[in-house]
């Protein structure tokens, strides 16, 4: 028993400190989750919203530190009780995301694992059983030595106060989403001709001598010897997405993908909201941007809101246009707000946070 009190310690443990790591490397990424979840149309708790990127860094660390104490064996009654009482915690939210198809992936390991919401909500009972049976046998459990658990936790406190600060205010050390560099965009957009399609369920309601009936097919209008009323379609499988599915570079309803994908040189300046960019980022993208464009760059910005862009323009005497991109997109674009991204024929050559302007590859 005492083998296999260890092993799932181990288990547990490991999980817990890559888990928490893996969102750690990107926790603003792992806020837009949290907002998504206090959305008014999921939980409902917008008043959560504003707090949202603190709250993930605060669940990262402790993540990381509880994966460190259960290996340590370190305080272990109260490290189980907290690990038991986020695993009920999360255990809801993935119940709650699978039950009524709010959010489609829980983020549990950002974007390195992608987990559906079922999947989330088996894990988080795997879990859940083993932190049990581990409260159940805790007195198995003994600390590794009397001062190590303790200056091991410690240590890891702050290596994950050190490394947060490092990705908040530069970008994650490695990049997991779809627009990483060396990524082709007009490639990655691309689907092969025998990817599978997406099925749809067609839900045909008629009124059959006074009840209602519905008939469901898979396109074709059913023979049903009664009144039609209306029809709806259900998501069954979605087939084929390739990794790259939302882009674009549209002004004034036009799309302008193709001729930009094309450019030799071209540099974006991705801002998904340009209310919460930090301004005085912007005395520096114009000294950088007018550097690039000396250089034979096509620079063009990209922005949720284009009205905000015209007086971002003006107040910083930039030289470049905004085009429009959907929010989410370019909050997946770059971990920045401003970033900038150079482009090769389609293909990311370089990404930088604002403050590392200086060491964008012109």
């Amino acid at each position: 028993m005492k083998f296999i009190i260890h092993i799932l310690r181990l288990f547990l443990g490991i999980t817990f400190i890559v888990s928490g790591l893996i969102k750690l490397n990107d926790p603003i990424g792992f806020s837009f989750k949290l907002e998504e979840y206090f959305s008014e149309s999921v939980l409902n708790l917008p008043f959560f919203m504003p707090f949202a990127l603190a709250i993930a860094i605060f669940v990262c660390i402790a993540e990381v530190l509880l994966g460190v104490m259960i290996l340590m064996g370190y305080l272990k009654k109260l490290t189980l009780w907290a690990t038991l009482l986020m695993l009920i915690f999360f255990g809801f939210l993935t119940f709650y995301s699978a039950y009524y198809d709010k959010v489609t992936d829980c983020g549990c390991f950002g974007d390195a694992i992608k987990f559906t919401p079922w999947q989330s909500f088996g894990k988080d009972i795997l879990l859940l059983v083993v932190t049990l049976i581990l409260f159940w046998k805790q007195k198995m459990i003994q600390p590794i030595g009397r001062k190590l658990p303790f200056v091991v936790t410690f240590v890891s406190l702050i290596g994950c106060i050190v490394f947060v600060y490092q990705v908040y205010n530069h970008l994650p050390i490695k990049d997991f989403r779809p627009y990483k560099i060396g990524v082709n965009i007009p490639e990655a957009m691309r689907i092969p001709e025998n990817a599978p399609k997406a099925v749809y369920d067609y839900l045909w309601k008629f009124n059959v001598n006074g009840e209602e009936k519905i008939v469901t097919t898979q396109g074709s209008y059913p023979t049903v010897d009664g009144e039609f009323i209306s029809f709806e379609t259900k998501l069954v499988d979605k087939g084929y997405e390739p990794p790259i599915h939302d882009f674009y570079i549209e002004k004034e309803g036009e799309n302008y993908l193709d001729e930009m994908m094309s450019k030799e040189k071209l540099l974006l300046v991705i801002c998904y909201k340009i209310e919460k960019t930090d301004r005085n980022a912007f005395k520096n993208i114009k000294t950088i941007t007018d550097k690039a464009l000396k250089s034979g760059y096509t620079v063009i910005g990209l922005a949720y809101d284009l009205n905000q862009s015209e007086q971002l323009i003006k107040e910083y005497e930039l030289n470049f246009e905004f085009y429009y991109n959907d929010e989410t997109t370019l909050k997946t674009m770059i971990r920045s707000n401003p970033g900038l991204i150079t482009i090769k024929k389609g293909t990311i050559i370089d990404k930088k946070h604002y403050n590392d302007w200086e060491k964008l590859v012109l």
